[in-house]
């Protein structure tokens, strides 16, 4: 499962993220294939040569074999011995007997040689040689193939060259010259600086490797130095935390800590002593039964009692198990034990970590007072929408109690007018007109002084309120100073007792 899921992450991170080493790979993959393609088109197969049209056809199958590998510049047939194997079997001492069958045999062998390469001749004369381009071989693709075969150049000569210094090895100091002298060194001074060449390339290579080392140990040393910064970083914060929370629950917190760490040591003593002592009496178990054994045996053959002899040895087991099943117990208690404290430990935590600390109650106090405040603001403005409101409505009200009355006038003048009693009739009406909208205007007075009045007490109560305020502030600074120097004392006295 584990491998499963490993190589699902690794195909899930491959599809969305890559590697440097593969994008170097991805990089390079286009040139590899261009120079592979490059090169298979270098090294295919040419064709330098083409048999005559007029020429007779060939008849048996390796006749056509061989016509159509000299077409491409192949000659397979018998292979000369080269002038080292001749050196060599000159070295080696023949018998007398076997020298003249060993001449026999290279007299036919020279003899077949003879006939294949006047086959191959005569295969070639019915040939001509091809004028296109593609057999011709220009200076620059002769440059390319110099170039990817340097290794295998460099190869050959070197083992030219030592095969070359065998041979002249063997021959006589007398007859070598100053050519040969020369070619002797320069050959020396070219395996000199192929070994040198060599040596240069390993110590690249370690230099390499030593290189990727160093900035490996570079990359871990910076992963570490950022690792101590943030446990310093969080361990100043975990020390901030502290120097704000209550020191008595610090203090008993501690003791916890320090009582758990206490039994869980005293739990790895006392497991180490079991196991001692455990292995300890296994083995006096061991000896023991080996013992009886052996004692049982003696006492059967000499005395036949083997009940008696016994006996020690059982009331021995008996009292190592009784003592085996008090520790196990004695165990089992300090683990309860140790549960509890650990739940005791745990609860504490919770506790701590649900009482604020002092700048969080500051903050939700602040953020209280903030939403407050916006409450406040809307519900002020509010009020004022709705006081303006009613203002609005009333004045529309009498307004049109108003339009309707000089309406009321303006249709009714001209019938007053008409009669004297018409006239008494319509003046007697206005003053009752006149007299209601004195009343409603002293109503109205009245209304206005209450809500002035009101007024007056409602600020006389708003400045009580703020004076009160100013003294709660007043009081609460300087509890919050006594509070400090009551710290400050207690913690001299904690000092001077310690």
């Amino acid at each position: 499962m584990g491998d499963y899921i490993r190589s699902y992450s690794i195909s899930q991170f491959q599809k969305t993220y890559s590697l440097p080493e593969d994008d170097d790979f991805i990089k390079r993959k286009e040139k590899a294939i261009k120079t592979v393609v490059d090169l298979s088109d270098v090294y295919k197969p040419r064709r330098k040569y083409k048999r005559q049209q007029g020429a007779e056809e060939l008849l048996d199958e390796e006749s056509r074999v061989h016509a159509t590998l000299l077409e491409y510049g192949r000659r397979y047939g018998f292979s000369r011995q080269s002038k080292i194997e001749k050196a060599e079997d000159k070295k080696t001492a023949l018998p007398a007997g076997l020298l003249a069958a060993e001449k026999a045999d290279a007299h036919e062998e020279d003899e077949l040689q003879a006939a294949e390469e006047q086959r191959i001749q005569s295969l070639m004369t019915k040939m001509t040689a091809m004028a296109n381009e593609e057999s011709r071989l220009t200076a620059s693709s002769m440059g390319q193939i110099v170039g990817l075969c340097s290794a295998e150049i460099k190869q050959i000569v070197s083992e030219y060259a030592e095969k070359q210094s065998e041979l002249s090895a063997e021959e006589s100091p007398e007859k070598l010259g100053t050519s040969q002298l020369h070619r002797r060194k320069v050959i020396s001074l070219n395996k000199q600086i192929l070994q040198k060449t060599k040596h240069l390339e390993e110590l690249q290579a370690n230099h390499t490797n030593l290189q990727a080392r160093y900035d490996e140990m570079k990359k871990t040393l910076t992963e570490l130095k950022s690792y101590s910064e943030k446990l310093d970083k969080e361990q100043a914060s975990l020390e901030k935390i502290e120097s704000k929370a209550d020191p008595s629950i610090l203090q008993n917190l501690r003791a916890l800590v320090a009582m758990n760490e206490n039994l869980k040591s005293q739990e790895r003593e006392f497991k180490a002593h079991c196991r001692e002592e455990m292995t300890r009496l296994q083995q006096e178990i061991e000896n023991l039964k080996a013992d009886r054994a052996l004692g049982g045996e003696e006492k059967t053959l000499s005395s036949g009692e083997p009940h008696d002899a016994l006996t020690p040895v059982m009331s021995h087991n008996e009292d190592l198990d009784r003592r085996y099943n008090m520790e196990k117990e004695k165990l089992y208690k300090i683990r309860l034990l140790q549960a509890r404290r650990n739940r005791e430990i745990a609860i504490l935590h919770r506790k701590i970590d649900e009482v604020p600390s002092r700048a969080e109650l500051i903050q939700y106090q602040k953020r209280f007072i903030e939403l407050y405040r916006q409450i406040s603001a809307v519900h002020k403005e509010t009020k004022q929408f709705f006081t303006l409101y009613n203002t609005l409505d009333d004045k529309k009200v009498y307004l049109e109690k108003e339009i309707s009355l000089l309406n009321s006038i303006h249709e009714n003048f001209s019938q007053a007018m008409a009669s004297p009693a018409a006239r008494d009739q319509f003046l007697r009406q206005m003053e009752q007109i006149v007299e209601g909208i004195k009343q409603s205007r002293m109503k109205m007075e009245k209304k206005k002084q209450e809500n002035k009045m009101r007024r007056d007490q409602l600020n006389d109560q708003y400045l009580e309120l703020l004076e009160k305020q100013r003294l709660y502030f007043k009081t609460v600074k300087e509890f919050k100073e006594e509070g400090r120097k009551n710290e400050v004392l207690l913690s001299k006295v904690k000092a001077k007792a310690s």
